[in-house]
């Protein structure tokens, strides 16, 4: 891993600092060196939020810890900062809640990567947005499904193709931009890259996309893999045609 490789992403510092306020005032730099040293480098959300009570005693205590207890720290407080690891109770995060979902809920739907920095924003560019919010998008509904952090993926040899590979399972991903060789390895992941500048709230623009799919256009009904309701007309007379030689062979 480089050197260089930032320590943690925002919303992970974040709840580090607010678990060592719980943890009687925990000494944060001493607090990210033990995490490091357990985790290794980056601290992500995804790390912390699978520690567990006994793991977190365990990096407090270090080889003097024994069982149930914890020098100058309850049970409670360990609990407590377990929590804010799992981003319960930190104020000033602006991480969106993922929504409860398994696949086939929502029948007719596409799942939608959206590269942000902020909360439910389309704030992001490709190579150096902090997250995808992927969504599941129905002709009714509009689930966030899932939060995917890219700072790990930034510490791979190919940064770009493994972000790619975050949003492997979408259709489509809406950014601000995107460098044509990054693009040709999102459309090898298997997504649709949809450029839009100017942002705005993710829930706004899926919404725009909604109304379309029911009656798609021929782009995005190669995507959800249906025939296109503007040819449809088309292929309605062709069938009629069809129908009408094979009475007229019928009746010769």
């Amino acid at each position: 891993m480089s050197e260089t490789a930032p320590i943690a992403s925002r919303e992970a510092a974040l709840r580090i600092a607010h678990a060592a306020r719980v943890l009687n005032g925990l000494d944060v730099k001493a607090f990210v060196g033990a995490l490091i040293d357990r985790y290794d480098l980056p601290l992500t959300e995804n790390k912390l939020a699978q520690v567990t009570v006994e793991d977190l005693r365990g990096i407090l205590a270090g080889d003097h810890a024994e069982e149930n207890c914890v020098v100058g720290v309850t049970l409670d407080a360990l609990k407590a900062a377990i929590k804010r690891f799992k981003g319960e109770g930190v104020e000033g995060s602006d991480l969106p809640a993922i929504e409860p979902y398994a696949d086939g809920d929502l029948p007719r739907a596409i799942r939608v990567a959206i590269a942000s920095n902020h909360a439910e924003q389309l704030d992001g560019h490709f190579g150096s947005c902090e997250r995808f919010l992927i969504y599941q998008v129905s002709p009714d509904i509009i689930k966030l499904i899932d939060v995917r952090g890219t700072l790990e993926a930034d510490q791979r040899e190919d940064k770009n193709a493994a972000r790619a590979a975050l949003i492997h399972d979408c259709q489509i991903i809406y950014l601000q931009s995107i460098g044509g060789p990054a693009a040709a390895k999102v459309v090898r992941a298997g997504a649709h890259p949809i450029k839009h500048p100017k942002g705005g709230a993710a829930r706004d623009i899926l919404a725009q996309l909604q109304k379309h799919l029911n009656t798609p256009p021929p782009w995005l009904a190669r995507i959800m893999g249906v025939p296109a309701a503007s040819l449809q007309k088309y292929e309605d007379a062709l069938a009629e045609k069809s129908a009408e030689a094979l009475l007229l062979a019928e009746e010769a």
